[in-house]
């Protein structure tokens, strides 16, 4: 099997923004503000993530209470459960905080999962600091995590990208196959991306198996892009 799975986090795993509770929750004033300059276009996600996080006031027990509060979409777990099966890694790739992932997925017994995300610590007076380890060096991307750069490293040839939101939109061009939901199917829509349009991973789960249905032999990228349009 020659696929990888590349799945977001928020929006797809989880059923809401957990970066946007957690900061509703614990940030100071004036992290709208930021969050405003972002879907201007006027700042990327890796500024506006760093500018947020420093204004959190939690200290860590506290923060990870609040998140062990939020929820996941549960039919994730069968869908990894199918990839495994298949021989399909998947590799949970987001522009959000590693804390929370690592935390939500170990709730729902997948810790061992690779994840690649931002990463936030605490300080001392309970505040936050966020690095990006995933960033694009050449600072041709703005993203926090370059999910472009993360999928050009993965080994093998065929991607699947499952996701909902803008921090998708540059990986799905690239995506041999994109499961979208949310924001994510408008874009692939408008820009000729071939997808399959889902809400639930237990929808995803129905799609994939479809997938490998189909490849005893394994088509070219565009031909499977062309046979599976949303």
């Amino acid at each position: 099997m020659n696929w990888q799975a590349i799945v977001d986090f928020d929006g797809t795993i989880s059923r809401e923004d957990t970066t946007d509770r957690v900061l509703q929750r614990f940030a100071e004033p004036g992290w709208e503000e930021i969050e405003a300059d972002w879907v201007a276009g006027t700042i990327g996600s890796r500024e506006c993530m760093e500018r947020q996080v420093a204004l959190l006031r939690a200290s860590p027990d506290v923060f990870d209470t609040f998140v062990s509060s939020l929820a996941i979409d549960w039919g994730f777990a069968a869908f990894v459960r199918l990839c495994q099966r298949a021989g399909i890694p998947v590799t949970v790739v987001s522009d959000g905080l590693d804390r929370t992932i690592h935390a939500l997925l170990g709730r729902a017994g997948l810790s061992g999962l690779a994840i690649v995300a931002n990463h936030i610590e605490p300080l001392p007076g309970d505040r936050w600091r966020l690095t990006s380890p995933h960033a694009d060096p050449s600072g041709g991307c703005a993203s926090g995590t370059c999910k472009c750069r993360v999928a050009s490293s993965l080994s093998r040839p065929l991607t699947l990208l499952v996701g909902d939101g803008r921090s998708d939109f540059c990986v799905a061009g690239q995506a041999d196959l994109v499961f979208a939901k949310n924001g994510l199917i408008a874009h692939c829509r408008d820009n000729g991306i071939g997808h399959r349009p889902f809400k639930t991973f237990s929808e995803a789960v129905s799609l994939l198996e479809i997938l490998l249905s189909d490849t005893t032999t394994e088509p070219a990228a565009p031909a499977r892009k062309d046979m599976i349009n949303g």
